[in-house]
This record gives C-alpha cells, sequence and structure tokens, in this order.
C-alpha cells in the first residue's frame, strides 16, 4: 500500500476539504461530513434532542399486546365478543376475589366485591362490569368470586387498563380477603413489568462487562467509549421514533427491548471495526488525515454498510408474518439499525477527525494503536491453512453434534410459568384453575348465529374435550347472536386443547366462530408454523442475493450463506436440552415450561442470521481486499484473518456479553432470547468465522473469487481495495 502523500497535499489544499483522488462513494461521504463537521453535529443535536425528548415515554406509550394472527378465526370473535356483549372477550379483565373465611358474597369478601366493582366502574375505558355469576363465575364452595370488567378499548389500550388499575383492586385485599385481577390483558402487563425490570439489569450487567472487553480490545480508554457513546445516540434516536410511530400504528413495547439489545451490539460491532481500521491508517499516514478517513470508510465502511443492509433484509422476511406484535419487533430492530448504522457512517467519521490522536489517550501499556495486521490471527490463519481439513471437521462435527437435539424440539405459546410466581395475573390464574376446574382460564367463548344457539350448546356439551358449557348468552346489540363460554377440561397450556378446538371448529355449526385468550395462541402458532419455512426461505435467499452483489463471487457467497445455518441449528439444539428438557433450568433460574417459545424459531432465526452475516460480511469483504490486492488465495485467507479477526472476536465477545446478561434475569422469553442467540453468536464467531470459514476459503483457492462472465456484466463493480 502505498504512503505517497496526495496531490492535493503537495499543492497546499487544505486536507480535510479534499478527497484523495482515488477515494469511493464512502470516502467521498467521510471527508464530507468532516469538511462540514458544524452541519452535521447540529443535525445530529437536533436529532438526538428532538427524538430523545420522547425517548422516556417509550415505555408507558408503547403497547404489550399485539399477540395475534390476524385474519384468524379467533381474533374475529374477540371483535364480535367485544362489540356485541359488553365486552365480554378475551381482552377483559376478571378481577379474581377469594376469601380464607367463609363465602366471599357475604361480611368482609361482600364489602370488597362492591368496591372493586366501584373502581371498575369509575374506569372509562372498560364496558360492562358483570357481577360473579352462582355456576359461572362463582365457586361452587362459595369461596372465589370472579369480578369480570369487560373490554371498553382495543387488546392494546386494556394492557394499559390493566397496569393503570391493577395496584389500586390488589390493595383492597385485607387480611382474610385477597384481590388479584388476573387475564390475558393482566398477563401482558404483569409480563411487560418483569421484562422491563429484567431489561434493566441486563443492560446495567452488560455496560462495565462491555467496556471492559472494549478496552482489552482498543487498548485505550478514549477509544473504548466511542462505540458506547455512538451506540447510545443511535438508542435514543430510535426509542423517540418509536414512540412517535406509535401515535400511527401502534408499536409493541417488545420492538424497544429487542432494539435495545440488538442496536447495543450491533453498534459497538460497526464502531469497533472503523476505529480500529482509522487507527491503522494514521499510523501508516501520519500526516495524511483525511486519506486515513476515506481508507477507513472506503474499506470497513464499506463492510459495515452491507453489514447493515444484510440486518435489514434479514429482519424485513419477519413483515410476512400477519401479526402486530411480530411486525412492530421487526420494525423496531430495523428501525434501531437504521440510525446505528447512520451514525456509524456520519457521526462517527466526524468525531474521530476531531479527536484524531486523542483517540488513543488512556492508552495501555501493551496497546499499539497503529497495528492493524495481528500477528496472533496471522499465525492462527497459516495454522488453518496448513491443515484445514482437520480444523475443518473438528469444528464441523461440534457444531453438528450441538444442533442433532433440535429434532426433538417442540414449540408452543408461552404459559402462565413465564410469570413470577408473585404477579397478580400468575395468583389469579391458579385461584381460576383451584376453584372452577383445570381448564378455566382457558375458557372458550364461542360466538355463532342465534339461530344456530341450540346446536351450538349440545355440540359443545358432547364434546369430551368440554368440561361444560354455560347458557348462550344474548347479544347486547342489535346483532343476532349468541355467546357461549365452554370451560375445557384441559390446562390452556395442553396440547389436548389444540385438538379439542380443531375438533370444535369441524363438528360445529358453519356460523360458530370459537375464540378465547387461549385459542388465539393456538391460532398465532399455527400460522407461525406455517411461516416459518417461509421467512427462512427468504432470508436464506436475500442474505445470498446480498452477499453475492457485495463480493461479486458465487461460490463463497453460496457457502458464506450455508454456513450460517450451521450455527444457527446448533443454537437451537442446546435451546431445546436447556427450555424443553430443563437442564441448567436451576442456574438460570426459571421453570421449565416443556418447550420452547413457539414465537423464537422464526423470529430468532432471522435474528442470529442477520448477524452471522454481519461477521461474514466483516471478513469476507477482508479477504475480497486481500484477493483483489494480490490475487493469491492464501494471502486472502490469511490476511483477512490477520486484519479482521481481532475484531470479530472483540465484536464477538462484546456481543455474547451482552446476551448472556438477557439469560441470568427476568421471564423466559428473554431467557431464551439471550442463551439462543447468545449461544449463536459464541459458536458462530469462533467456530464458523473464524474457522470452518477461512478453510472453505483455503479449500476452494482461486474458485472462491470466481466470477463468470455473464454475472459480471449483470453485478455493479464493487471493490474493497482502494489507496
Amino acid at each position: 500500500m502505498s504512503t505517497t502523500t496526495t496531490p492535493a497535499h503537495r499543492a497546499g489544499t487544505p486536507p480535510d476539504e479534499t478527497a484523495p483522488p482515488s477515494a469511493g462513494p464512502l470516502g467521498r461521504l467521510g471527508l464530507w461530513v468532516t469538511s462540514h463537521g458544524k452541519l452535521v453535529a447540529i443535525v445530529w443535536a437536533l436529532l438526538i434532542v428532538g427524538l430523545g425528548v420522547f425517548a422516556p415515554q417509550v415505555e408507558k406509550n408503547l403497547s404489550g399486546a399485539g399477540w395475534q394472527a390476524d385474519g384468524s378465526e379467533s381474533v374475529a370473535a374477540r371483535e364480535l365478543a367485544r362489540d356485541s356483549f359488553g365486552g365480554n372477550a378475551s381482552s377483559a379483565i376478571q378481577v379474581v376475589v377469594h376469601s380464607d373465611e367463609g363465602p366471599v358474597t357475604e361480611g368482609e369478601g361482600k364489602a370488597v366485591i362492591a368496591e372493586v366493582t366501584a373502581i371498575l366502574e369509575e374506569e372509562p375505558r372498560i364496558a360492562d362490569v358483570i357481577a360473579p355469576q352462582p355456576g359461572a363465575t362463582l365457586s361452587e364452595d362459595g369461596s372465589t368470586a370472579i369480578v369480570l370488567a369487560g373490554a371498553g378499548v382495543d387488546t392494546n389500550e386494556m394492557v394499559r387498563v390493566a397496569t393503570d388499575i391493577k395496584e389500586e383492586l390488589q390493595g383492597l385485599s385485607t387480611d382474610t380477603v385477597q384481590v388479584n385481577p388476573t387475564g390475558s390483558s393482566l398477563l401482558w402487563s404483569d409480563f411487560n413489568e418483569a421484562n422491563l425490570e429484567a431489561m434493566l439489569q441486563s443492560e446495567l450487567m452488560s455496560w462495565p462487562v462491555t467496556m471492559a472487553i472494549l478496552v482489552l480490545a482498543f487498548g485505550a480508554l478514549v477509544a473504548a467509549g466511542l462505540p458506547l457513546i455512538l451506540t447510545l445516540s443511535g438508542l435514543v434516536a430510535s426509542a423517540g421514533s418509536l414512540v412517535l410511530i406509535n401515535e400511527l400504528v401502534p408499536v409493541s413495547i417488545w420492538a424497544m427491548n429487542f432494539a435495545m439489545m440488538f442496536a447495543l451490539a450491533l453498534g459497538i460491532d460497526y464502531a469497533l471495526f472503523l476505529v480500529v481500521r482509522y487507527r491503522a491508517a494514521r499510523a501508516a499516514r501520519p500526516h495524511d488525515k483525511p486519506w486515513a478517513i476515506a481508507q477507513m470508510m472506503d474499506t470497513a465502511g464499506k463492510a459495515v454498510l452491507l453489514s447493515g443492509l444484510t440486518v435489514l433484509v434479514s429482519l424485513s422476511a419477519v413483515m410476512i408474518v400477519p401479526s402486530p406484535s411480530f411486525r412492530s419487533m421487526a420494525g423496531g430492530i430495523m428501525l434501531s439499525v437504521v440510525f446505528i448504522l447512520a451514525a456509524t457512517l456520519t457521526l462517527l467519521p466526524l468525531v474521530l477527525n476531531k479527536l484524531d490522536d486523542k483517540i488513543n489517550k488512556g492508552a495501555l501499556p501493551w496497546s499499539k494503536s497503529g497495528e492493524h495486521r495481528s500477528p496472533r490471527f496471522e499465525a492462527w490463519g497459516e495454522r488453518l491453512w496448513k491443515r484445514p481439513l482437520v480444523w475443518g471437521l473438528a469444528s464441523l462435527v461440534v457444531l453438528l453434534a450441538l444442533a442433532a437435539p433440535i429434532m426433538g424440539l417442540k414449540t408452543a405459546m408461552p404459559s402462565i410459568k413465564v410469570l413470577p410466581e408473585e404477579s397478580s395475573a400468575r395468583v389469579g390464574y391458579d385461584l381460576v384453575q383451584e376453584s372452577f376446574g383445570e381448564g378455566a382460564p382457558g375458557t372458550l367463548q364461542v360466538v355463532a348465529d342465534a339461530a344456530d344457539a341450540d346446536e351450538t350448546a349440545a355440540t359443545l356439551q358432547a364434546d369430551g374435550g368440554i368440561a361444560g358449557a354455560m347458557p348462550p348468552m344474548p347479544a347486547s346489540d342489535d346483532s343476532d347472536l349468541v355467546l357461549i363460554q365452554a370451560v375445557p377440561t384441559v390446562d390452556p397450556s395442553d396440547p389436548e386443547l389444540g385438538e379439542t378446538v380443531d375438533r370444535l371448529r369441524g363438528d360445529l355449526p358453519e356460523s360458530a366462530l370459537v375464540g378465547g385468550a387461549a385459542v388465539e395462541n393456538l391460532d398465532l402458532k399455527a400460522q407461525l408454523d406455517e411461516s416459518t419455512p417461509l421467512v427462512i426461505g427468504i432470508v436464506m435467499v436475500l442474505g445470498f442475493l446480498l452477499l453475492l452483489f457485495a463480493l461479486q463471487a458465487p461460490l463463497i457467497s453460496l457457502l458464506g450463506t450455508l454456513a450460517s445455518l450451521l450455527s444457527t441449528a446448533a443454537a437451537f439444539g442446546v435451546a431445546r436440552l436447556i427450555f424443553q428438557e430443563g437442564y441448567g433450568a436451576d442456574f438460570l433460574g426459571f421453570e421449565p415450561q416443556g418447550f420452547l417459545d413457539a414465537w423464537a424459531p422464526v423470529f430468532f432465526f432471522a435474528m442470529i442470521f442477520a448477524i452471522a452475516m454481519d461477521y461474514t460480511v466483516f471478513l469476507l469483504a477482508s479477504a475480497k481486499e486481500h484477493y483483489e490486492r494480490t490475487g493469491d488465495p492464501k494471502q486472502a485467507m490469511v490476511g483477512s484473518l490477520a486484519h479482521s479477526g481481532r475484531v470479530i472476536f472483540a465484536a464477538g465477545a462484546v456481543m455474547v456479553a451482552v446476551f448472556f446478561t438477557f439469560a441470568l434475569s427476568g421471564p423466559i422469553p428473554p431467557k431464551e432470547m439471550g442463551v439462543v442467540l447468545g449461544i449463536a453468536v459464541l459458536l458462530d464467531a469462533f467456530l464458523v468465522r473464524l474457522v470452518l470459514l477461512p478453510v472453505m476459503l483455503r479449500l476452494t483457492g482461486n474458485a472462491a473469487w470466481y466470477t463468470p462472465a455473464w454475472l459480471r456484466k449483470v453485478l455493479p463493480n464493487i471493490t474493497f481495495a482502494h489507496d
């Protein structure tokens, strides 16, 4: 690589305003940013402050529901029940009042029920309030009663209603009378609360660990702090944006939860890659700062841009799942990635330009800030080059062994076990189950034409999966409908309930719609099972095409894409052992459900694939750069490890630390997320990208970079070697 000064320098032109002759589009962007520093700084300040004003409202404003299959029979039944039966839908709030001494409808219990009723009637978002009914919502022994608060608003708002009133309702409890609101709206309210606490705890745990890893990776305190500042800027902007978007379209709180974790990991990755390259470029040409900026942007910046596009493409496939929660979660993460990407490619070059040599302040004794090429990873590359089959087969055996348990993986929608035992929704759930039967918390709601009322009721009563059915309830409006509530014989999370629902849908009159909270879960699971293969296929194809676009090399693009499946399968294999079989459950502090949550395969696959392709782009972009310079496959393989291995190792360590902190706290779903993503990154960064993929480069040689003539005509000319 030449170290001569640019013609612009010789002519005396101000260095920060002149692009080196060979600078590419991103190099010119970096130089434009540095020469218009005030403008860029003002824009980012306005963006962060303007959107940051809304960021504190994110937990309050975003919704907790939306876990439904749009267009399903259960959602149609819920909407009819809400509109035509006084809000007596799956999103209604059930306030469980239990007396330890005598009938709950007498004495102190009676007074508490009256207070509960008054609180519910004062809430404008609640529709009809239905007192306990003997034989329906009053237990046989009289000790437990349910006051039903009808849903007067949509499911998202009912979760907010639950959050607003649950503390006041629980406060009515006395020494002998318990008050515990429950139902699906309370479940999501309690879960969101527990999840928020876990997320904050995980963030507090992850930041010091992350900072320690970054200090070791950069060897300097100032340089190590840059990725965290960059990530924080992107997070604040994306959080504020989600609040504003929520005013137009309901956004799940999970969108922010996932975005926080994902943005932290990716932001650090991207900043790490750029800062390492900038420091090396400055050391190579100490008196040519514009060349260093352009070099950084045209090499590392291009890899980061392509990596970000790969992440966005992977997550966009989740949008085909017709469920509000999934679409808003994917959208939230994509929005955070856009902000992180924008900050990396505009704000970071500006900060680096201003700090310049100051980024090496607080350097550790062993730090060599200008050492871009790692001797250790170069030696590792030489070792792989000499014995590719030994190392390649060893890593392949490990990955396949860990992936083997995936064959027995079971999935289902989350059960009540995702909530802490002391939460209101779970206590109320247990009381309902004890007092009204095993299947009472999963009561089915069947809406049918009034003309089919008798046949519908008879079919329900005759079904072996139904413990009992209430008399048909006529609609409260002018619609010619009836609502029949039927209690199943099994717990809502029992697979047998799905068989009962399928059987009823075949036997009931054509006008009958079977719904209820448990049935909504079943319909969503069915939709996820149907969508998962399609999402995986789209993600794989789009990932391959983007790699092909970037690398112009069909063979290595295909191998890089397929290699991502290995770490993904291995992560789910381990997840089955932990969450389905219960290995390590005591250490992680959770009660196994006997299955993996149904949304995990489709959503986590997209996230894992996005992260895996992140490292693939970093490694292969560096390999392509070396191959363009030398035409030597060995230089491409060994050089890519020497120049990007340390960054991939450090970035992988940061991601693993971030994800595993989420596995140590909170309800089961965040634990699943932390374990699955943490193991996937651990395996992908250290086995696939630093062993298996380099071995593939070694075994394929020049063929890895071969491009057919016809394909060269179709693809744009993208290069990574800039001087």
